[in-house]
């Protein structure tokens, strides 16, 4: 499956993380993001920001936990917005979940990909403001998250430290220039 890239003057990290295996990101002086400075994005602009893009960057091409550490500052930010909060937690639990698929945790993963189901099945898009962001409705991304559980995935012999794509749809935000 063709994944287009948001962002392609961005470099990808230089490994995937998976706990326990390689080292962590952001508290090993080895991690792919040792010392990187924290993000700031304000609710009513993360959807349209390069940090939100490129978290869709991140988790289309394998990299879930580190698509989780992008999203995770516009959460934080959504404190006021009850429907981005649900949207953006959702995502976070979906990247989490890609974590746990790759690292063979199947009932974990289906854990993650149940609790992010039910929050996007929860959020209301006023003027399709998450549709144009992501190219589906959240109750579309709500089947793909079910969908984990039901079919579980198998993975293929991994390579060390390579991401791995292992949900079988992308995330595309809509072309306003249409």
């Amino acid at each position: 499956m063709f994944r287009p890239r948001l962002l392609p003057e961005k470099s990808f990290p230089s490994y995937a993380y998976l706990p326990g295996k390689y080292p962590h990101p952001v508290r090993d002086a080895l991690g792919h993001s040792y010392r990187s400075d924290p993000v700031t994005v304000a609710v009513g602009e993360a959807l349209g920001s390069d940090v939100f893009r490129w978290g869709i960057d991140l988790f289309n091409h394998g990299y879930y936990w580190e698509a989780h550490e992008a999203w995770e500052p516009l959460w934080q930010a959504a404190k006021q917005s009850a429907q981005h909060r649900l949207f953006f937690k959702g995502l976070i639990l979906l990247a989490a979940a890609g974590v746990k698929i790759r690292e063979g945790k199947r009932v974990a993963a289906a854990r993650h990909a149940t609790r992010a189901a039910g929050l996007f099945r929860q959020v209301v898009s006023p003027g399709g403001l998450f549709e144009k962001a992501l190219g589906m409705t959240p109750a579309a991304l709500a089947e793909h998250a079910q969908a984990v559980v039901a079919y579980p995935v198998v993975l293929r012999e991994p390579k060390p430290a390579q991401p791995e794509p292992v949900f079988d749809f992308i995330l595309a935000p809509v072309s306003e220039s249409v």
